[in-house]
């Protein structure tokens, strides 16, 4: 047995649909606006006044039978020690056959330059407001946005024609940080640690709720679980 195995649990009550997750994963890991490594699905069943709302927070979900790893020719996609499923843009041939395989449609290609739009030098509002290009030089850095601690374990900004994904916020986790998205959770309804952990929140979380993934049927073994119900007790 590996001798960590970390995953997330998602308590779908605590969720507010705020959001947070998906701005916190932008912002950490220098994410183009185009790209949604955090995401979400809404769902409205029914016809008025019966209907029912859903708001189900996604992610890479970091599968234990990764179709994507298996799918890559080069090994690029690969699973860590850890549980994670991680990328190396360095042996990326830019090929997307794990694009294809990916069921969950989380996965990205730099098809054009990343962040163009960032690097334009004509201002929103000319006279008013700088433009991306005049205030990545006012920040010194490569983008408006951009989080240096990104690029140490994974590019600060991949490059075209490769593929990204959600990473767990491996370089956070790397130094016993949770990831962004849980960090950022304003209802504490996420939960990331190490399964092989009894005592880890996820673990205690899975042993007292009924947990259910994504797509059972294709038999992915998602490291991402969902608990309770969004809007029920």
């Amino acid at each position: 047995m590996a001798k960590k195995r970390y995953a997330m649990v998602i308590d779908l009550h605590r969720c507010v649909g705020c959001a947070a997750c998906d701005i916190a994963c932008k912002a950490e890991n220098n994410v183009p606006v185009e790209f949604h490594w955090s995401n979400h699905i809404v769902e409205t069943r029914g016809t008025f006044p019966n209907t029912t709302f859903r708001y189900i927070p996604t992610l890479c979900n970091h599968c234990e039978n990764a179709p994507c790893v298996t799918n890559c020719p080069t090994t690029a996609m690969y699973k860590a020690e850890n549980g994670m499923t991680l990328h190396d843009a360095n042996k990326c041939i830019g090929c997307r056959l794990c694009q294809l395989a990916c069921p969950y449609g989380v996965i990205f290609f730099n098809k054009d330059t990343p962040h163009a739009n960032y690097r334009d030098s004509q201002a929103a509002i000319p006279g008013a407001t700088f433009s991306g290009r005049e205030m990545a030089e006012r920040v010194q850095a490569p983008l408006p946005y951009y989080n240096p601690a990104r690029a140490t374990t994974y590019a600060g900004v991949r490059p075209r024609g490769v593929v990204e994904k959600c990473t767990f916020c491996d370089h956070k986790v790397a130094v016993g940080e949770d990831p962004a998205c849980v960090t950022a959770c304003p209802a504490d309804a996420r939960l990331f640690g190490d399964l092989n952990d009894p005592e880890s929140k996820p673990a205690k979380a899975l042993a007292r709720h009924r947990p259910r993934v994504l797509q059972r049927d294709k038999g992915t073994q998602p490291h991402v679980f969902y608990i309770r119900e969004y809007g029920k007790a």
